[in-house]
């Protein structure tokens, strides 16, 4: 059977739908003799492939996004192998319309969102395909969502550090910038003492209280000592008890309390590439 004619519109077609190169999707249409599906079918085969042969590489690059919708706000992470492919526009562009499906759709958690519809495909596959397009292993690593009645996004310049809060209360967009900007420069382990992780806690007093034992501190001061440097880890760790990035003179705590006194935190989330 003769091969089919392709046509510069029926490649392009190909390329817009699915993202893959020119002359992968002349390909494609080639190997399809001008079947559309067929060549879509073709690609995502080439993309499982890839992925299969990839699975056992490192993905530690990347774009993480932030937004919000409403009063919720959602990050999504997409790794891939290299800096090259991470600060390519395309690859930014795939991570924000993955993002967007979380956040049309109010997903739960990455699992949801990794099961959730993208055009004719789920996410998941739709990470698979475009490994083939890429050339790389892709991973869709990480996906959270905050709610609350004024929520903010940041994304820091380059989209390795990204960081999303929610307030009990309307604000300033200024303020609930600044406060994510510290979660995004300061790394808080957890709201406030309360909502530290116990596994955390229990963590830096074994630290403590070891570095007190090396010290040569009396066996019956070395608890007490030890909660000491839990509470100044609180100070430093935990966002509301951290000194403001832009007036160390004052806890976050006490420059959302100059703002309005009712004003706090109730929940975060931050992302950083490794």
């Amino acid at each position: 059977m003769a091969t089919a004619e392709i046509s510069a519109s029926e490649v392009f077609k190909l390329r817009k739908q699915t993202g893959a190169g020119m002359m992968d999707c002349k390909k494609a249409l080639m190997e399809s003799n001008g079947d559309f599906d067929a060549a879509i079918d073709y690609l995502r085969k080439k993309g499982q492939k890839l992925a299969d042969k990839r699975a056992d590489r490192d993905a530690t690059e990347g774009y993480a996004y932030a937004a919000t919708k409403g009063n919720k706000a959602y990050i999504s992470v997409l790794n891939c192998e290299t800096d090259f492919v991470a600060k390519n526009e395309d690859f930014a562009k795939l991570t924000q319309s993955i993002a967007q499906v979380g956040i049309d759709n109010d997903v739960a958690d990455l699992e949801a969102l990794l099961a959730a519809s993208m055009g004719d495909v789920t996410v998941k596959e739709k990470v698979v395909e475009q490994t083939g397009v890429v050339g790389e292993k892709l991973d869709l690593s990480f996906f959270a969502k905050v709610e609350g009645e004024k929520v903010y996004a940041y994304n820091h310049p380059g989209n390795q550090v990204v960081a999303i809060v929610a307030f009990n209360k309307e604000c300033a967009d200024d303020v609930a910038k600044d406060v994510a900007m510290q979660i995004a420069a300061m790394a808080p382990v957890s709201l406030n003492k309360e909502d530290c992780p116990q596994d955390v806690i229990e963590k830096e007093l074994e630290i403590a209280k070891e570095q007190l034992k090396q010290e040569g501190k009396p066996e019956e001061m070395i608890e007490k000592i030890a909660q000491g440097k839990l509470g100044k880890f609180f100070k430093e760790n935990t966002l509301l008890g951290q000194a403001f990035i832009k007036d160390g003179k004052k806890s976050v705590d006490q420059y959302l309390k100059e703002q309005d006194k009712e004003l706090t935190v109730v929940a975060f989330k931050r992302f950083a590439m490794s």
